[in-house]
């Protein structure tokens, strides 16, 4: 269990930091030693980004460079703009990056080259960089990664809000262990993910982007994903990047909640996963942009959370500082703010930190300043093995993006991502079923497959570009259900609507483009026109009806902001005439986000909430709805019940006035689960090293089956500051019909720490512990009552996630 190891650093930090003051750097030196033990076999290393070699041999690289050749350190370029005719262009090389450059930016989404035809071209351009320019210094090759390697041919898995709905750290892992591989195959060394943001309100155009809205679960997940990513070290594995730091797509919270929730993901993937860049939001904190706030990147990020690696930009964002915030005066004075802040890099292709050198004459910003950032950009690539004596630029011979074992991770993630909303009865579909209609836009589709930052919506919305639907070949809910139903049964297809006949979103944008026309037109180019009248027909002569609707990606994703999140277009309209047939209606709801179906819910006899589930979608939906997959997933976000654009999330307590449609943690399956036998001792004291809870869960039912069970917190003190109901601790059980488990949580105390002022306090008083299903579906409870002193953390939290057996 991946969480096993998390556990026993935990536990050796906890006792760190009860050990008395004297002690301290003794037992600090034992710490990274036993974590450099207890994560050998994660893949996992605890080491600082730099070292006193590290630190020498960049000091000597840094007393060469002039000054325009630092400066092109701390940028990157677009590998389009040293490209003619689809390769590299020497003359091209020679005129734009004369000095290098630090980075090259989304090395695979923006082409189309094939796997050996990408690796080629890396390492002749790695090859002009460390032959032709006057340091010698190859680039860092780096790509977006949240799905996969954002590459043509390579394994487009679910988007992330669905496999926050898995609650599997290690099937994550696995993931991006391969996402890692196929990186490296091409010479890729730098991921852009993962996103750690906390996403609170299906209003959110980046929603999908996150694992969901609770800090403990995206903290885990988040960990998982960086374990398999960045493996044993970074001379072999793949730089991941936070972000975006910190608190982006939130519209209001407290200083508590900052330092609680928001920060706690950044938090741990730092502390315990190693990562060593990160990047600042396109948002600002408190009151001045991001990428040139200099308390939430020097204070809070370096000093605060100990974060000592590079600080890139998102895209643009730097000249935001003068252009949207007006912060700044010229873009000059722009770069100047975000580098004094603590931003090392501006990618992606730099408008400001091309002008330091007129910033520091203007006194702006000084050389000491641009050193510190070109030491770290040189550290990354030391790190990364770049500047070995000789680097390995990818692997030899012929490569595959998509081989079987990816195939079948991206299925099982598929399988454990759709969420099972609700069911009468009439799943999974039984042998009486003999004539099926498939309608809707997402019924024989693939748009509905693909999330934000998947190769294909990279290319096709931001570079009007076409994808093959069969390098990955990306498999449809039509015609996964066709070779999958028995020979005596019939599946009728027609799409009878159109996703929107409008364009439902705007361009959340400064180019003022109209891509999301040019999008569109690439979508639907070569379908037929729905039929409304036909689909109504063969639904009427159907034993039941299974309408695959939602979004796709020109309804969701960065930069695109839906009127409502309703169903889009007549899509809500077409379902009602559906249900007015008298046929039972499956609704499959494809999408980035939770969409409005509180008027159709219960007309439904199912609900199957399938996110955008990667290429192998098709075949994992028609194996749950036929019965082939017991679906275990439980939402990682709350169903909101109507359109309010408050933030809705269960921590903060669901309301009288505004209950959810579905809460966060919920998730049907084929079977049931028993919980009984709960355990704890109704006393403990604040300094304790653990509170241990047990239980029992049994199987019930005659299918096997996996069940998420949730161990959360409340306060029973009506004056606690503290949320009404936190997330401590969750597992995945796998019980075979009749089978009954022993399920065992210890919860640290210093899990129930709270950031008050300034400082990290445990508070003594009664607390209730509660074995649930999901947040409001409590099986079992028991009160502790944690006694002792009022307790400081004073290094901060060392614990982050409960044991659990």
């Amino acid at each position: 269990m991946f969480l096993t190891s998390i556990e026993k650093y935990n536990k050796i930090l906890y006792q760190f930091s009860h050990t008395h003051t004297h002690m301290k750097n003794k037992i600090l030196i034992l710490v990274f030693l036993s974590c450099g033990i207890l994560f050998s076999q994660n893949k996992v290393a605890f080491k600082p980004f730099s070292s006193s070699v590290l630190d020498a041999n960049v000091e000597k690289i840094l007393a060469k460079m002039t000054p325009a050749e630092k400066i092109a350190q701390l940028g990157g370029i677009r590998p389009t703009l040293v490209m003619e005719n689809g390769k590299l262009s020497l003359e091209k090389c020679r005129k734009v990056i004369p000095n290098g450059v630090g980075h090259v930016c989304q090395i695979a989404s923006t082409l189309t080259l094939k796997p050996v035809e990408l690796r080629d071209f890396v390492r002749e351009l790695q090859q002009y960089l460390m032959t032709e320019t006057p340091n010698k210094l190859p680039a860092i090759m780096h790509e977006e990664a949240i799905t996969g390697f954002c590459a043509p041919g390579a394994t487009t898995f679910p988007q992330q809000i669905g496999m926050g709905c898995s609650w599997n750290p290690e099937l994550i892992c696995k993931n991006t262990e391969s996402t890692a591989r196929n990186m490296r195959a091409v010479g890729a060394t730098y991921a852009l993910s993962p996103m750690l943001d906390l996403g609170r309100t299906a209003h959110w155009e980046r929603i999908e982007e996150s694992f969901g809205e609770d800090a403990y679960l995206t903290s885990a997940l988040g960990l998982a994903f960086v374990k398999g990513m960045q493996g044993a070290d970074l001379n072999s594995g793949v730089a991941c990047t936070l972000k975006h730091f910190a608190a982006y797509g939130v519209a209001d919270y407290t200083n508590s909640e900052f330092y609680e929730e928001y920060l706690m993901p950044h938090e741990v993937v730092i502390k315990l996963g190693n990562v060593k860049s990160a990047m600042p939001s396109y948002g600002t904190y408190k009151g001045v942009p991001s990428v040139a706030n200099e308390e939430l990147l020097n204070t809070i990020l370096r000093k605060k959370l100990g974060f000592d690696g590079v600080v890139v930009s998102d895209y643009g964002s730097v000249n935001m500082t003068y252009t949207r915030f007006k912060n700044a005066k010229s873009s000059a004075e722009a770069g100047a703010l975000a580098l004094n802040a603590g931003t090392d890099v501006e990618l992606a292709t730099p408008t400001c930190f091309p002008l330091l050198a007129n910033a520091v004459k203007e006194s702006l910003t000084t050389w000491a300043n641009i050193d510190t950032a070109v030491k770290r950009v040189l550290i990354m690539k030391a790190r990364l093995g770049l500047l070995d004596e000789k680097p390995e630029i990818g692997k030899d011979g012929a490569l595959d993006f998509d081989p079987p074992a990816n195939r079948k991770l991206a299925y099982e993630s598929a399988c454990q991502s759709i969420v099972l909303l609700k069911n009468s009865g009439v799943l999974p579909l039984n042998k009486n079923v003999k004539k099926i209609a498939l309608v809707g836009p997402n019924a024989a589709t693939v748009q509905g497959l693909l999330g934000d930052y998947t190769y294909q919506s990279m290319i096709s919305f931001w570079w009007s570009t076409q994808y093959d639907p069969n390098n990955p070949k990306l498999v449809t809910l039509s015609e996964a259900l066709k070779a999958k139903v028995g020979k005596d049964v019939t599946v009728l297809h027609e799409r009878g609507c159109d996703w929107s006949a409008p364009l439902e979103s705007q361009i959340i944008s400064d180019h003022g483009d109209d891509r999301l026309s040019k999008v569109k037109m690439l979508l639907i180019k070569d379908l037929l026109q729905p039929n409304l009248e036909n689909a109504l027909k063969i639904s009427a002569e159907s034993d039941v009806i299974i309408a695959a609707m939602g979004e796709n990606v020109y309804l969701c994703g960065e930069g695109r902001e839906r009127k409502n999140i309703r169903l889009p277009g007549v899509q809500e309209s077409f379902v009602q005439k559906l249900i007015a047939t008298g046929k039972p209606v499956i609704l499959v709801l494809f999408g980035g986000r939770q969409q409005i179906i509180s008027e159709l819910e219960p007309k439904c006899a199912a609900v199957v909430q399938a996110w955008f589930p990667g290429e192998e979608g098709g075949n994992a939906l028609a194996d749950i709805l036929l019965g082939a997959v017991n679906p275990s997933a439980k939402l990682c976000v709350t169903y909101p019940h109507n359109e309010d654009k408050k933030e809705l999330y269960y921590n903060k307590g669901y309301t009288v006035d505004n209950q959810p449609q579905y809460p966060f943690g919920y998730g049907l399956s084929y079977t049931t689960f028993k919980y009984s036998d709960c355990k704890i001792k109704p006393s403990a004291s604040i300094n304790d090293e653990f509170i241990e809870v047990s239980f029992k869960v049994k199987n019930i039912g005659q299918r096997d089956g996996t069940e998420i069970v949730q161990m959360y917190v409340s306060p029973l003190d009506p004056n606690s500051t503290m949320k009404p109901i936190q997330l401590k601790g969750f597992k995945r059980v796998e019980l075979k019909a009749e089978e009954e488990k022993t399920v065992k949580f210890k919860v640290s105390p210093e899990q129930l720490a709270q950031y008050l002022g300034d400082e990290w306090v445990i508070n003594q008083g009664k607390y209730e512990f509660k074995v649930a299903a999901s947040c409001t579906d409590i099986r079992l409870k028991a009160t502790v009552d944690l006694k002792g002193e009022k307790r400081l953390l004073k290094n901060g939290r060392s614990v982050f996630f409960s044991l659990n057996e």
